[in-house]
């Protein structure tokens, strides 16, 4: 998917922007991320400081309830990580209980003749019982049977459940037979988060060796991101735009748009068939005139950056791109994402990141 730059937030999160440049795909020739901006990572035409008038950005006080992280947020994200590493274990002396989650074949028929559809193949599906959504109370009859167990579970299917578009309307209102058998039990381990967990899984990608380096790892990254967040809204909310290029907020519609388009084809649709169902809006227009505040605030952050670049003088060359991704990506070799993205669009956020860096390294904390 093509990353829609509705949250200025997220260039504080620049371990999210390489995550989101990598999951994305080619771009239509009638819009590229690159379209309008230099080589420098600046926009083409446009003297920045002609446009606006900054506020102070040196020296910005962060107010303590910003950057001081609570000990329950460190934690939370402790356990976001700890859950990637969750490990599953196959239960087999035990009966099913409410909020399990089962392993389990099944062969569906209605009036004795199977169907298509209702059948695992032998495969096995994980189902969790209270959270799964299956036919009418099929999941609750499995409470109590133990693995291994064969049976037969009997439900009624909705009046409403087919269509004759889906070629499964004659099983609406009808009864039907599933011949079940639980394989397992799927249990959920989690990880014991001690020094030997921390070295084993974090010491090449953050240098952490112990408890106390990943709560103080991620205590300066919350605190990183809160204060660069802060910041963003600060430089915004205190400089004075004089005039915002047209051409910079036809680029945040134009991409936003493609955005749309993409996540329209993924779903096999057309676009105008597409926003009222998952967007919410009639069509472009009325999408275009709903984003219009938050595309316009992106554009202002991005003129707003460049100001401030210019007036500090900073030139982006090969070397500032080879250190960002070297930094937050772990190699200096971008080229999977220059042939994505083009060279100026890469150049326009490291010249973003390294102003907002500038802006942390001068910023008072209150």
């Amino acid at each position: 998917m093509h990353k829609q730059n509705k949250n200025i937030a997220l260039l504080a999160a620049v371990t999210l922007l390489i995550l989101s440049l990598a999951g994305c795909g080619p771009k239509e020739e009638e819009f590229t991320d690159s379209a309008g901006i230099m080589d420098n990572g600046r926009w083409e035409g446009l003297n920045a400081l002609e446009n606006v008038t900054l506020c102070e950005y040196e020296g910005i006080a962060v107010p303590a309830e910003t950057h001081e992280i609570s000990i329950d947020a460190v934690q939370a994200q402790i356990e976001e990580l700890a859950s990637q590493f969750i490990t599953t274990e196959e239960v087999t002396d035990r009966s099913v209980q409410d909020g399990d989650t089962v392993n389990i074949d099944y062969v569906g028929s209605v009036d004795g003749v199977e169907f298509d559809g209702g059948n695992t193949q032998g495969a096995g599906a994980d189902v969790t019982i209270g959270y799964t959504s299956y036919i009418d109370d099929f999941l609750e009859q499995l409470i109590g049977h133990m693995p291994g167990e064969t049976f037969n579970v009997e439900v009624t299917f909705p009046e409403d459940y087919g269509t004759e578009e889906a070629g499964n309307a004659h099983l609406n209102g009808k009864d039907a037979v599933f011949v079940t058998t639980i394989n397992h039990i799927v249990e959920y381990i989690d990880p014991v988060v001690d020094d030997l967990f921390v070295q084993e899984n974090f010491s090449e990608a953050k240098g952490w060796t112990t408890v106390l380096d990943m709560q103080e790892g991620i205590r300066d990254d919350l605190r990183t991101a809160a204060v660069s967040a802060y910041l963003q809204e600060y430089i915004i909310n205190n400089s004075t735009v004089i005039t915002l290029p047209d051409s910079m907020l036809e680029y945040q519609e134009k991409s936003m748009l493609l955005y749309y388009e993409e996540y329209a084809a993924y779903y096999s649709m057309e676009l105008e068939e597409f926003l009222p169902v998952y967007a919410g809006v009639a069509n472009t227009a009325e999408l275009l005139e709903s984003s219009k505040e938050s595309n316009t605030r992106t554009a202002t952050f991005y003129l707003i950056i460049q100001a401030i670049a210019e007036e500090l003088e900073l030139e982006m060359k090969d070397a500032d791109l080879r250190d960002y991704f070297a930094k937050y990506a772990g190699s200096e070799d971008y080229t999977q994402f220059k042939t994505q993205y083009g060279k100026p669009y890469l150049m326009m956020m490291v010249q973003a990141q390294n102003v907002l860096d500038h802006l942390q390294e001068k910023a008072v904390l209150q």
